[in-house]
This record gives C-alpha cells, structure tokens and sequence, in this order.
C-alpha cells in the first residue's frame, strides 16, 4: 500500500486493522466513538489532582516507535508488524505521530494518531506508569482545542473512553464531521 492510498481511505472514513491472524484489512462502523473537543470532555477528578501535581511532561514524536511498540503490547493487538511499518512509514511521511507523557527519562504513556487536516485520527494509546495516557488524553485534548481541531476520532467505544465523556455518533454524522474537519488546516505539531 502506498501512503497516498492509505491516506485517502483514512479521509473516507475508514482505518487499518490487523485481524487474529495478523491479515490487514481496512474496516468502517455504523457507529463512530469521538472524544469531545469542547464542553463535553470530562475526567475524573482524581486526574485533576495528578495533572496538578505535574509529574508528568508530554512531547510530541520524541520516541513514535517506542510508542507504536507499546500499543502493540497487548495479549489481543490489531497492531501487525505490517500494520507497524505503516505506521512509521506515515510517520516519516508526516501523517502519523505520538503524543506521550514522559516521567523525567522514562515514557510513561501515549497516543497513536493520524492527523489530516482537522482530523486526529486515535489508532490506539497506552501506559506504562499509571495515569500516563490518562494525562496524555486530557493534554491532547488541550493540544487539539488550542490549534481549532473539529474531530478527535477514537474509533470505537469502551468505558475507558467513556470516562472522558466519549459518545457515539452514526456513519453519516461522522461523514459530516470529518468533511468539516478535512476542509480546516491545522498543524498538529
């Protein structure tokens, strides 16, 4: 696959999986989980007191690979090795990147993403000291509001998720959303 291509599909509204058997495949859903970009973010208020704290700093791209790797630590992972070289070939491409949390030296956690246009695209996230993709959630959050992103897609839904005021939305719906979002430029980094 060529970056163009895969661009193209991700602009239409679909993503890269890799089934149980490490096959890619690109897929879409009749519903779409967003992360909200204005009042309807929310997170508990027990990470209120971690970000005070500051204990962490986030970067952008300071170590992509090493975050692509820790998406991809999983029992169950959508994240091929083919699906990996992708990634770091968009990545070099300028499409992909990694919003991390770092404590000191030590990653701490971060968030995969496609950015197009006003599009952040959320492939996946991870931690790997407690509360660090948490607080990269709410930091790329701030990151998207402050540049005028209008679609922080997540994909599909669970409680983790929801926990940050996450909400469903039809194909169609989406599709409008994401035309919005492509016809605004923004930079992500």
């Amino acid at each position: 696959m060529d970056i163009a291509s895969i661009i193209q599909g991700y602009a239409q509204g679909y993503f890269l999986m890799a089934d149980e058997s490490g096959k890619l495949g690109w897929y879409t859903s009749h519903q779409r989980t967003l992360i909200p970009l204005d009042d309807r973010f929310r997170y508990p208020k027990s990470l209120r007191r971690v970000l005070n704290q500051k204990r962490f700093t986030v970067a952008i791209n300071r170590d992509f690979q090493a975050v692509c790797e820790g998406c991809a630590n999983r029992k169950t992972t959508w994240i091929s090795p083919e699906l990996m070289k992708i990634y770091l070939a968009l990545h070099q491409a300028g499409w992909a990147y990694s919003f991390e949390t770092w404590q000191g030296d030590c990653l701490a956690g971060g968030i995969l993403g496609i950015v197009i246009r006003g599009a952040f695209i959320g492939e996946s996230m991870f931690y790997r000291i407690p509360e660090g993709s948490k607080v990269a959630m709410v930091k790329l959050v701030e990151h998207l509001r402050e540049r005028g992103f209008v679609l922080f897609d997540a994909q599909l839904q669970n409680p983790h998720l929801e926990r940050f005021g996450s909400y469903l939305v039809s194909d169609k719906e989406y599709q409008i959303l994401l035309r919005k979002a492509l016809a605004r430029q923004c930079k992500f980094a």
